[in-house]
């Protein structure tokens, strides 16, 4: 199993996953067609199907145009928002692709029909992949535009949490060195994430992806695995892991705010797709 990383948009990541024995591929959040067929012509394979995480237009918008281009293509996801959707998965399907399984893992939050894919190949002594969209970033988490802190908390302790340590970890976006420094601010003597921060602003320097990590990674670095340690506790003001939580991502979403920012309602219009036609006709 080979995952390409492949940059789009601002800062997003859309992936391409290649069975290598058949040369059959399955992407995950095809939001740019264009880029995404150049890969799929210069790794000489057949694009078979697509998941996405979720419906949010820099993530789905490509279904249309590459199931016009792909007839029969499978596009699996969670929410009937999503274009060109085929198959409505549920919280723990498995699907089979070659030698490739995909269990699809219910986590929503960021938008209510939020899903990420956990990826292996049986008797492979690769470790496993995790698609993880908006919910789970290189140390972060994803914004909660449609659901609660009791949500998320489920999602990246009983359901991302629990997935084996070794496994890789590929986020929708790029926001690594942002997210380090909102981690070095709430536990500034982790010497971890300090380690941690310098690699990503290194990358970054290079225009190189800080993808995948690894979630035993994340468990020392990202402050929203971390809400039962004291020192992020401390920070926070409070004990309660949900509560924990709910105060980090507002801080997080506060966290060296531009002086001037855009109108709070243009900014949902964006991340719902609502300027999708119009940057289309660009």
């Amino acid at each position: 199993m080979k995952v390409k990383v492949i940059s789009v948009l601002e800062d997003n990541y859309m992936y391409l996953v290649i069975e290598e024995s058949t040369r059959d591929a399955v992407a995950v959040d095809a939001a740019v067609p264009k880029r995404l067929l150049e890969i799929i012509r210069k790794e000489d394979v057949v694009l078979r199907a697509i998941l996405t995480t979720h419906h949010h237009w820099d993530h789905a918008r490509g279904n249309e145009e590459l199931a016009q281009l792909f007839p029969g293509l499978q596009v699996f996801g969670a929410d009937e928002r999503i274009g060109a959707l085929t198959h409505r998965v549920t919280h723990g399907q498995e699907l089979t692709f070659g030698a490739i399984r995909v269990r699809c893992l219910f986590t929503p939050c960021h938008t209510s029909g939020h899903m990420c894919y956990f990826m292996w190949e049986d008797d492979s002594p690769d470790a496993p992949a995790l698609f993880s969209g908006d919910t789970l970033f290189v140390g972060g988490c994803g914004q909660f535009f449609e659901g609660t802190a009791e949500q998320m908390h489920t999602n990246l302790t009983q359901i991302l949490g629990t997935l084996p340590k070794d496994t890789k970890v590929f986020c929708g976006h790029e926001c690594t060195v942002r997210n380090l420094k909102f981690a070095l601010k709430v536990e500034p003597e982790n010497e971890v994430v300090k380690e941690k921060l310098a690699w990503a602003r290194q990358r970054d320097d290079e225009d190189l992806p800080t993808v995948p990590s690894t979630l035993q990674e994340e468990f020392l670095y990202n402050p929203f695995l971390r809400v039962t340690e004291e020192a992020v506790q401390r920070f926070t003001g409070r004990t309660e892991p949900v509560e924990v939580l709910r105060t980090l991502r507002s801080e997080r979403d506060n966290f060296k705010k531009p002086k001037e920012r855009p109108n709070p309602q243009a900014m949902l219009a964006f991340d719902w797709g609502l300027f999708g036609p119009f940057l289309e006709k660009k």
